[in-house]
């Protein structure tokens, strides 16, 4: 899509049961954001539905099913329903000389043996294909990558390591970063995006792909192919690195919402769902917020388990992770570390209702999730 031109898109629903896409990441009315809590329509069983709307921002966005699952592992982000969509701007002075995508999901999702509340997966994929399956990424000696990162995991952050080279991360969620910065590693949530530049500068066949080793072997990787190279992929383990949206922020600034709310996050007493300050939802209270100002939401983590939040239609900034004061971090999901706190501020200019919820599918589908309206 290109920045301000208007795109219209058909969904066509061939399935029996009502379907709903989100487009992810963009600034775009509540009535095609593709929410049903927000109003949005739902694309009913044998239908089909028209989305019309002008795209912004400028980055890297997705769109997904926004279908509720429950315990039917085979709907939402489970499913294969998503993809990647990259807005363009209008003019855009390339600085590399490739554009790569780089999905990541996982395939026949079971519960798990040890906890209830989780689901553990048989098979992994990256755009599609398990690693050693497909055709490799194909690249010249010299060449200038630009990857495109998504993990449209339903529930599962991963860790990507590129055997033989080095990330410079440029974007978070689509966002340009204030301080890009070169890493081994990349920590990845769902529904987060990571744009990376890669020189393509030693020639041969690697492997791009998942940290862990099952997972690897399991499928979630993919063999990137130097022209004229041949042989066996290689792995090499990255050396020991702790990720930190931090490193690519800038100097804390003192700033002054005009308003600010806390969320809790907490486990329900029954042990099968979530609270955000104490209800679930549909009980959750409406999150407020000042029109047209600077606002800060504090998600207050007070659960054993990291959760990565995403609130639809907005950008925010983190200003302080666990602790810590930040700057210059633009994202719409943001983890939450288990027992910590993060605060992000967000421009309230994008009027109507908002939903808020964890991208974690199981988690939302049981309580944690509210609406935002102003």
């Amino acid at each position: 899509m290109t920045e301000g031109k208007t795109v219209t898109v058909d969904v066509i629903n061939q399935t029996k049961v009502p379907e709903m896409v989100h487009w992810h990441g963009f600034q775009i009315p509540p009535e095609v954001d593709g929410a049903h809590e927000e109003g949005t329509p739902m694309v009913q069983g044998l239908d089909h539905r028209r989305y019309t709307f002008t795209p912004r921002p400028v980055g890297t966005r997705w769109y997904h099913t926004h279908a509720i699952a429950g315990h039917n592992l085979q709907r939402g982000t489970y499913s294969g329903q998503f993809g990647m969509v990259v807005i363009e701007p209008r003019s855009n002075p390339a600085r590399y000389d490739v554009e790569i995508p780089i999905v990541l999901h996982e395939w026949d999702p079971f519960f798990s043996a040890e906890n209830a509340m989780d689901v553990e997966y048989n098979a992994f994929s990256v755009n599609g294909k398990m690693l050693g399956a497909g055709e490799p990424i194909r690249v010249k000696n010299g060449q200038r990558a630009l990857l495109r990162i998504l993990n449209a995991s339903a529930n599962r952050q991963h860790r990507l390591a590129f055997s033989g080279h080095t990330f410079e991360v440029v974007a978070l969620d689509g966002n340009p970063v204030r301080t890009p910065r070169r890493v081994p590693v990349i920590e990845i949530w769902p529904g987060e995006r990571v744009d990376a530049m890669v020189e393509m500068n030693a020639p041969g066949v690697w492997v791009l792909g998942e940290v862990n080793d099952l997972e690897r072997a399991a499928g979630a990787g993919i063999v990137v192919e130097y022209a004229d190279a041949t042989g066996v992929a290689k792995w090499i383990v990255p050396p020991a690195f702790t990720w930190s949206y931090s490193l690519f922020g800038s100097q804390p600034e003192e700033v002054s919402p005009e308003s600010t709310h806390r969320l809790v996050f907490e486990r329900r007493f029954d042990g099968h769902g979530w609270s955000i300050n104490g209800k679930p939802f549909p009980q959750t209270d409406l999150i407020p917020a000042a029109a047209g100002k600077l606002n800060r939401l504090i998600f207050d983590n007070r659960s054993d388990m990291a959760h990565p939040v995403h609130l639809h239609r907005h950008t925010f900034e983190i200003t302080k992770y666990a602790g810590e004061a930040s700057a210059g971090v633009l994202k719409d999901v943001v983890v939450v570390p288990e027992m910590k706190t993060v605060e992000v501020d967000f421009m309230a200019n994008s009027p109507g209702p908002s939903l808020f919820h964890c991208h974690h599918q199981f988690h939302m589908d049981f309580g944690f999730m509210a609406l935002m309206r102003y």
